[in-house]
């Protein structure tokens, strides 16, 4: 049996038992919760080798034919042991009205191209806007290169999506989206076309946003203004600066630097030890030349350490569109 990794952590949850699965969810993180809830939703019982061979690691007999895994009851009292009970409630609502959007999420980015091929540019936006942005952002790097900038274009546009195109979804899904009752759904286009494009690869990110400044130069300035690049962690304060070293290689910081302004070498040494930057200076003497891309994917690790730094609230980005910061 071929199970994803959040069925094979349900089937572990609901074998440990209530008490041991609450601390193993206060230590996860809130999307792979949302997972596994949406695979706990629904009572499931397994066949004893079912569990044994999702359970391979776990050396011990099993001494029961089966096991109940799951059930509204259990995720309930289960999630509000490692959760706020508005948390576990949220969780719990959300598995129940999971979309075949959702769905997408988990599907190769190739497959969902194919399932896009012959719609309309507007229709690929309202689906790429409603993915998570990095799944989006693989998507779109498939795109033929015609339809790329286009889809973009209408992405950053968009501020709701009407019933009307949502009921046109459900009926290519075969199956209701759930996602409002009358209403449509409210969306950020600029923001949203910006998470894609962090996600995306340097060569895709700066070719869709010439493309959208020859139609819209302003949309471009409001796209660019809520992304985050390498470049930008001159704008994180010292403290931040030393939080992200925390949580990335020398080697990936090495790489990074190659192409890095003066001005950001100079931050990232001094809040370094004396020690850590001569060592990080020795790396990037002795490296010798270095492929562009592979620099570029250096500096795309770091921010992305950086973005969900932001995100946890343990780093400020300044500039960035937001409030001014006050010292």
């Amino acid at each position: 049996m071929a199970l994803k990794g959040a069925e094979k952590a349900a089937i572990l949850l609901g074998y440990v038992g209530e008490d041991i699965a609450s601390e193993i969810i206060k230590n996860l993180d809130k999307r792979t919760v949302e997972q596994i809830t949406a695979v706990m939703k629904n009572v499931k019982t397994l066949k004893k080798e079912e569990v044994e061979a999702a359970l391979e690691e776990i050396k011990k007999d099993l001494n029961d034919e089966s096991i109940t895994i799951g059930g509204k009851e259990f995720l309930k009292s289960l999630l509000t042991k490692g959760l706020s009970d508005e948390d576990a409630e949220k969780l719990i609502e959300e598995a129940e009205r999971e979309s075949p959007l959702d769905k997408l999420n988990f599907a190769d980015a190739s497959i969902i191209v194919n399932f896009l091929s012959g719609e309309h540019p507007q229709t690929i936006a309202f689906v790429l806007s409603l993915l998570e942005p990095k799944k989006s952002a693989e998507v779109i790097s498939l795109l033929p290169e015609h339809l790329k900038a286009d889809v973009a274009f209408r992405v950053a546009r968009l501020d709701r999506i009407p019933e009307e195109a949502l009921r046109e979804l459900e009926d290519v899904l075969s199956t209701q989206l759930n996602i409002t009752e009358s209403q449509g759904k409210k969306i950020e286009g600029i923001k949203a076309i910006a998470d894609i494009l962090n996600n995306s690869p340097k060569d895709i990110e700066q070719g869709i946003l010439e493309m959208i400044e020859q139609k819209d130069p302003n949309m471009a300035e409001a796209i660019r203004s809520l992304m985050f690049v390498f470049e930008d962690l001159i704008n994180v304060d010292d403290r931040g600066i030393q939080t992200i070293l925390k949580e990335v290689s020398t080697t990936d910081l090495a790489l990074a630097l190659k192409t890095a302004p003066e001005e950001l070498k100079r931050k990232i040494f001094r809040n370094m030890s004396q020690r850590a930057a001569e060592i990080l200076k020795d790396e990037m003497e002795t490296t010798g030349p270095v492929r562009v891309s592979d620099v570029e994917a250096a500096q795309q690790n770091i921010v992305k350490v950086a973005r969900k730094l932001e995100e946890e609230g343990k780093i400020i980005i300044a500039g960035k569109g937001e409030e001014e910061l006050i010292v």
